[in-house]
């Protein structure tokens, strides 16, 4: 298992810091956390991905975490997928579907 999460269905207005204030809860450690922004907006964009510092916390990130509220919404938490870098994920030559 890798140590980097996703969290899914987070609330627009949380911060970095609060999300770690939530995964290092129960003793966990976390190494990072990145919360994408929309470049046209410049607001979050709903999810983000946090970094444990191993895969026992990570796990156990995973396992406290998935279902559970914050801010009014039910956060879906899971190992990180990597992101296919070939091809400009499957886009026209306009950049648009």
């Amino acid at each position: 298992m890798g140590t980097r999460l996703y969290v899914g269905n987070l609330p627009y207005s949380m911060t970095e810091e609060e999300l770690r204030s939530l995964f290092e809860a129960d003793g966990r450690s976390v190494a990072d956390v990145h919360i994408p922004m929309d470049r046209e907006t410049g607001r979050p964009r709903g999810f983000a991905f946090v970094e444990m510092k191993n895969d026992a916390d990570a796990q156990a990130a995973i396992e406290a975490m998935d279902g559970a509220q914050a801010g009014g919404r039910t956060l879906r938490v899971n190992e990180a997928q990597e992101r296919d870098r070939g091809g400009g994920g499957g886009r026209g030559p306009r950049g648009r579907r």
